[in-house]
């Protein structure tokens, strides 16, 4: 078998057992959701603290951790207490605990530099709260979308539908690209992706928003907004960790996913698309 071959079918196997495991827990429960969610945001930010290293920024990324774990925590809770009003005692409870450390942690980023006596600490806190704003935060907001879609509680088919609208821009993008790309979205950062790839991912992303309102009963055009939106940015997304693995000069932000690479490798699109999917359907409550 040639190499080539034998990187396909490892992709192919990865990518299959990556797919059970992210439905299985998004169906099992709630609760399975949030520790994926957990797992991704963990890795994720352990991988950006590690390309910034590369850099010769040294993150504080024990306490980014922290920050970043405990935001996802209070986020989580809030929304499992909002549809499970038994629990908004405890999840108060816990967020009274948490503001301390939410007060404290930042200054205490400054403290520690105070005593590395490192020679950018702008540079270190910086790339800190990098990991935290880049990863964490826009993953303590995924648990809000079926609210947000007008389920009123949890609903698993409103978070797969948004991570196969994800799945399908990637795919349709890559299948377009590769048939008839002749011209480079941005050749500096990432020359196989092209316009043409641009464009179908994004018919690629609307035609799953059009199936996801036919299975919820949804609006079509709620749906196919949030489609492309989560579609242009999550290609944003795309180019943005892009930009970090050439500066950081590594081919993939980790290796815990054979033939796929790391956490951000994998997930960089959903990341950084759910602050603008969010934003939206934030405005359409509003008006």
């Amino acid at each position: 078998m040639s190499d080539k071959m034998r990187n396909l079918l490892v992709r192919t196997l990865s990518g299959a057992v990556l797919t059970v495991v992210v439905v299985g827990a998004v169906l099992w429960s709630q609760w399975s959701f949030g520790v994926l969610l957990l797992a991704i945001l963990v890795g994720g930010m352990w991988e950006f603290y590690r390309m910034a290293r590369r850099e010769d920024i040294y993150p504080l990324k024990w306490l980014g951790l922290v920050t970043g774990t405990a935001l996802f925590v209070a986020s989580f809770l809030l929304a499992v207490s909002a549809e499970q009003v038994a629990l908004l005692p405890r999840a108060l409870s816990v967020l009274l605990w948490l503001l301390p450390v939410f007060i404290l942690l930042i200054p205490l980023m400054f403290v520690c530099e105070l005593f590395l006596k490192r020679a950018r600490p702008a540079a270190d806190v910086g790339a800190t709260l990098g990991g935290v704003f880049y990863v964490a935060v826009p993953l303590s907001m995924m648990a809000y979308l079926p609210l947000l879609t007008g389920e009123g509680g949890w609903n698993p088919w409103v978070i797969l539908a948004y991570i196969f609208i994800i799945w399908a821009n990637d795919v349709f993008a890559y299948l377009v690209g590769v048939s008839v790309g002749r011209h480079h979205l941005y050749e500096r950062i990432s020359p196989n992706k092209s316009w043409e790839g641009f464009f179908g991912g994004i018919v690629g992303a609307i035609a799953m928003g059009c199936l996801a309102a036919w299975w919820l009963d949804g609006s079509y055009w709620l749906w196919c907004c949030l489609a492309a939106i989560a579609a242009v940015s999550g290609v944003l997304g795309d180019l943005i960790e892009s930009m970090f693995k050439r500066a950081a000069g590594v081919k993939d932000s980790g290796n815990i996913l054979p033939g796929h690479g790391g956490w951000l490798d994998r997930f960089d699109a959903l990341i950084f698309s759910l602050p603008f999917v969010v934003a939206y359907l934030v405005l359409l409550h509003i008006s």
